[in-house]
């Protein structure tokens, strides 16, 4: 019986050891600048170019809007459409641009974006959505910068047109607030220096060194009088002593007895009064729609740029499916 050669078996296992451990030292290793870089999931060309889009059809239907709507405003009764359906057509307006300008910009970002190769198919539509909002925002921007200068100097205008014509409309009421102005800056002032040069008109009149009665012109009597009634009417009837001195001049130039130009006097404050209170009234709720209206605008537009912004996103994923097709 033969018994085989264990020390040359052993000898051919490490010669074939150490070749094959010198053919894996020489064999050529992959480095890692050799692999291919992970392109970006975000295609900014896209978004730019679907935000461009839909920023200058945004201005374009914008201006269009702007148009139509000062056209169908006038300063003249009964011509024109009213507040109310301006507001509404306004909202309107501004819900159907962002609804079309969104749409194709956010299409145009997800139909141009770069087709993602072995994705997943949730993954892709979430990065079309992403792209979408984004082209939105940067549109978004976009407007708001070009609207900015165009759009504030027309709604200035037609603003500056409709305040002319509701000047003219309240023509009283200004005046009457003009004078409380007036008065509240230095109207006190001059009623109480008048205080102390009055006198009794009923009493015997001042011979002058040239021979004529002393005696105030018209005009002077006139803003005194002025002065008179606004140094009362924020608070209160007129005074007693002011009510019998006015009477004194309005009898004086009107030959109207005492008591009757005291009555003319207490019904002509009356009516000032009256007056100034409507305009303040006025002034006050002009105010107050004025806030009112700015408070729906806001809320409106917010609504109409987030119906944009659910377009834009919904738009990209359509576009993105027919860029994978």
């Amino acid at each position: 019986m033969n018994v085989p050669n264990i020390s040359a078996t052993d000898e051919v296992g490490r010669r074939r050891a150490t070749d094959d451990l010198g053919r894996r030292r020489t064999a050529p290793s992959i480095q890692p600048e050799a692999l291919p870089a992970p392109s970006s999931a975000v295609s900014w060309g896209s978004i730019v170019a679907g935000a461009t889009a839909a920023a200058a059809l945004a201005l374009i239907l914008t201006m269009l809007g702007a148009g139509f709507g000062l056209s169908s405003v006038s300063p003249w009764a009964y011509a024109g459409i009213t507040a109310e359906t301006f507001g509404i057509s306004t909202i309107l307006w501004l819900t159907l641009t962002q609804l079309i300008a969104s749409g194709v910009g956010g299409y145009l970002a997800g139909r141009l974006r770069t087709k993602w190769v072995a994705t997943d198919t949730d993954e892709v539509y979430f990065r079309d959505t992403a792209h979408g909002f984004l082209a939105w925002a940067v549109s978004a921007l976009m407007t708001a910068a070009l609207l900015t200068s165009m759009i504030s100097s027309i709604v200035s205008g037609g603003i500056q047109a409709g305040g002319a014509a509701a000047a003219l409309t309240a023509g009283t009421a200004a005046a009457a607030g003009a004078e409380v102005a007036k008065y509240n800056n230095n109207e006190p002032t001059k009623y109480f220096m008048d205080s102390l040069f009055r006198k009794d008109l009923n009493a015997v009149p001042i011979v002058g060194e040239s021979g004529a009665a002393s005696e105030s012109s018209p005009a002077e009597s006139t803003s005194e009088v002025t002065r008179i009634f606004m140094n009362s009417v924020r608070t209160g009837p007129l005074p007693p002593e002011d009510v019998r001195y006015v009477g004194q001049v309005i009898a004086q130039r009107t030959g109207l007895t005492q008591q009757q130009a005291e009555r003319r006097v207490v019904e002509t404050y009356n009516q000032v009064q009256g007056k100034l209170n409507e305009a303040e009234i006025a002034a006050k709720q002009a105010v107050d729609s004025a806030r009112k209206a700015s408070v729906y605008a806001s809320l409106w537009f917010f609504t109409s740029l987030l119906i944009g912004a659910f377009t834009a996103s919904y738009a990209a994923t359509y576009g993105g499916r027919q860029r994978d097709l």
